[in-house]
């Protein structure tokens, strides 16, 4: 019950502090809020995810009997939102965004201006479906005919992949299957599906809803998605793990973080508040149309499945020996 409380501290509090402690966090986190909450996203308004985090902040604002206001801190590669939200202190100010975004940055940056350590999972509330995507007449229609074709021409394939957590695992399974693929950098990745229908790269990683449009006009194929399940919006195309390349596996998660001074308490009575927003369904069709699947997990679980990526992306910088950006 008291692990929010340091080892050494437990051992030299006497048992009626302790329990005061104790009682102290329950009643903030039953009386919380008691002001307005600020989220801040770490991408643009507009995206996929901004969409999710304003239908939380609807459903968030009647459970909390307070306004929940949703102020974008988009650039620098999300660490602009990370920044602000530290630098606010306040557990009234949440930040909301995919764990891919950061889990990455202690791997790109041999500098930062943050401590990862002080990112603090709340709630995790969805998955981003991520596909893989090739030209629609492409003479591939899975990734081991695709594979055995980037592997059977050398330096000839160009890829467009989102930056963060997509490239690290993109580039793991070239590494893995001795591919040389040469990616093309996109200031707006809505471009890449774009120059795929058109023949100008050859493969596309990257969250569905970037390649649906083109999908669906069908100038482009999927050849898997790279989530652990197949998903309601392609339920025709396999995953890569089932299809025998698990190294193309991964998981757009997305979640609320707070503050380290927050109780356990108060991060579960806000898991809580979250899983009951998505209770009648009405968000999960929505975000469906996004390219998201709900996946709401406490802060336990949602930091579990942090750590879990984290050691992946660590695993393929290490492979790929990748050099971090002063």
């Amino acid at each position: 019950m008291m692990s929010f409380l340091p080892f050494s501290l437990q051992r030299v509090l006497p048992p009626l502090a302790l329990a005061v402690l104790a009682l102290t966090s329950s009643a903030r986190a039953d009386s919380y809020p008691s002001k307005a909450i600020t989220i801040m996203p770490l991408l643009a308004a507009g995206t996929g995810l901004d969409v999710t985090v304003r239908l939380y902040a609807e459903q968030l604002s009647q459970a909390f009997g307070k306004p929940v206001v949703v102020e974008n801190k988009p650039g620098g590669d999300g660490i602009v939102a990370i920044q602000a939200y530290l630098g606010a202190n306040d557990d009234h100010v949440l930040m909301f965004g995919p764990s891919g975004s950061f889990t990455v940055h202690p791997f790109m940056y041999t500098k930062l201006s943050y401590n990862p350590a002080d990112l603090i999972p709340i709630a995790r509330v969805s998955t981003t479906i991520l596909a893989v995507a090739v030209k629609k007449d492409a003479p591939y229609s899975n990734v081991k005919e695709f594979t055995e074709a980037a592997r059977a021409a050398p330096g000839t394939f160009n890829s467009g992949l989102v930056q963060g957590i997509t490239e690290f695992t993109f580039w793991g399974y070239e590494h893995h299957e001795k591919l040389q693929i040469t990616q093309v950098p996109y200031r707006d990745i809505n471009v890449a599906p774009v120059d795929l229908g058109e023949g100008r790269i050859q493969v596309v990683m990257s969250s569905l809803a970037v390649v649906q449009p083109q999908w669906r006009a069908g100038r482009i194929k999927l050849i898997t998605v790279t989530n652990k399940n197949r998903v309601k919006a392609a339920p025709e195309v396999p995953t890569a793990r089932e299809q025998g390349y698990p190294s193309l596996e991964v998981e757009g998660m997305a979640g609320l973080f707070g503050i380290k001074s927050m109780s356990e308490q108060l991060k579960e009575k806000i898991a809580a508040d979250v899983r009951e927003a998505t209770a009648d369904g009405s968000i999960g069709e929505r975000l469906e149309a996004t390219g998201q699947i709900i996946n709401v997990g406490g802060p336990k679980e949602f930091a579990s499945s942090i750590a879990e990526q984290s050691a992946n992306v660590a695993a393929v910088a290490r492979a790929i020996d990748f050099k971090a950006k002063n």
